[in-house]
């Protein structure tokens, strides 16, 4: 809003300082400032609103150390988090943009569906939530919607830089991938056997690849979210690497330097992932050990899916598994553990575990070391993956 406000000022009036927020820079530093002060300012009322309303964490005895402690400690905290994300966007984002608008579909769709799940838990006393095949159909439906605006949106754009030195915009499937020559991979080789006209059919390939990211990240950060801070800070941090990706594929001498995508409009991915990363740090202000307040599936549902839409929009989805490699070390030492149990149980008669406790982080609490030892721990792997994730884009 203020965006267009000033924009029409500069415009029309020539108002002086207005001219300031045609500068990404600028609008991501004040979208930074006001998700932090909306957060930290207003968390501590939503807490003591949630308090008041009996919102608490409903908690199972799983022998954790520190475990039992935590119950009734306020829930539904994703609240602080979409409200610190989404009153920035909507200030200094250019609103007619089709990135903020997938951006704000995906926050919103995503934080709903947690909100749903958070409060059957609460106020229904069931602390399986919202049935898991309605989580999975709402996030087939953002994955679907991403799928068909990144296919057939008019706006959703790539430039390339030909011979004569010009940039010229395509429509194309071609996204990033690590470690190949040229970086570069069409979505289209993957139907080219079965099709003469690839162009046409390359949604077969793409929706469901996209619906399938969308998922896994959400469930991923979903699992993740187990121990004070953890998923908070290991977003934040995701999210600032996202927001180095998105400057660069914004910026066309960036862009040809390293020879990566140029992505018009990009740059308002920018603006949104400074709400994103000031909104985690501030919840994490109430967050961090001991934490005051637990974000539940209203935030980590959102999170994910908002990670996955991001990547997807920047064309770096590819880079998920390396950049998001906590998410998916919490989502494979579930699935590892579910599995080996089955398995040994049908064949030995008994089942037998390959962790003491899933997801990862739990096992690393059965063998009794601090929970903010261990977020610590992942939080600087979570970095490491960062670097490693942005060096990428040179490593051909």
């Amino acid at each position: 809003m203020l965006y267009h406000l000033f924009t029409y000022l500069d415009t029309a009036y020539d108002l002086p300082g207005a001219g300031l927020f045609k500068f990404v820079t600028f609008r991501a530093a004040m979208s930074l400032i006001t998700s932090l002060i909306i957060g930290i300012s207003f968390g501590k009322t939503i807490i003591e609103w949630l308090q008041v309303k009996q919102v608490g964490e409903i908690v199972r005895d799983l022998g954790l150390e520190g475990q039992i402690e935590k119950r009734g400690t306020p829930t539904m905290g994703g609240i602080i988090i979409l409200t610190a994300i989404l009153v920035p966007t909507l200030l200094f984002n250019d609103l007619t943009n089709v990135y903020t608008h997938m951006m704000m579909i995906a926050t919103i769709w995503l934080g709903t569906i947690g909100f749903i799940d958070d409060y059957i838990k609460v106020h229904k006393k069931n602390k399986d939530g919202l049935a898991g095949k309605f989580k999975i159909v709402g996030q087939i439906g953002v994955g679907l919607i991403i799928g068909a605006i990144m296919m057939w949106h008019p706006d959703v754009l790539i430039k390339e830089l030909g011979a004569d030195g010009l940039w010229s915009e395509i429509r194309s499937t071609t996204t990033t991938i690590p470690f190949v020559k040229g970086n570069s991979f069409d979505y289209m080789w993957l139907i080219s056997w079965a099709f003469d006209d690839v162009s046409t059919w390359v949604w077969i390939a793409f929706i469901p690849i996209t619906i399938l990211i969308v998922t896994a990240v959400s469930n991923g950060a979903n699992l993740t979210d187990g121990l004070d801070g953890l998923a908070t800070g290991s977003s934040a941090i995701i999210g600032m690497t996202l927001a180095v990706l998105a400057y660069v594929s914004s910026n066309t001498v960036i862009a040809e330097y390293l020879n990566i995508m140029y992505i018009p409009g990009s740059e308002e991915l920018v603006v949104f992932s400074a709400a994103f990363v000031g909104a985690c740090v501030a919840f994490l202000w109430y967050n961090a050990f001991p934490a005051q307040v637990f974000m539940g599936d209203t935030g980590s549902l959102a999170l994910g899916g908002i990670i996955a839409v991001f990547a997807i929009a920047i064309r770096k989805e590819l880079l998920i598994p390396v950049l998001c490699g906590i998410f998916l070390i919490e989502n494979l030492s579930v699935i590892m553990q579910v599995g080996w149990f089955k398995y040994s149980k049908k064949k030995y008669g008994e089942g037998r575990r390959i962790l003491l406790m899933a997801p990862l982080h739990h096992h690393y609490q059965k063998k009794n070391i601090h929970e903010s030892k261990i977020t610590a721990r992942f939080w600087i792997v979570g970095i490491l993956l960062a670097v490693i994730t942005i060096v990428t884009l040179k490593i051909r």
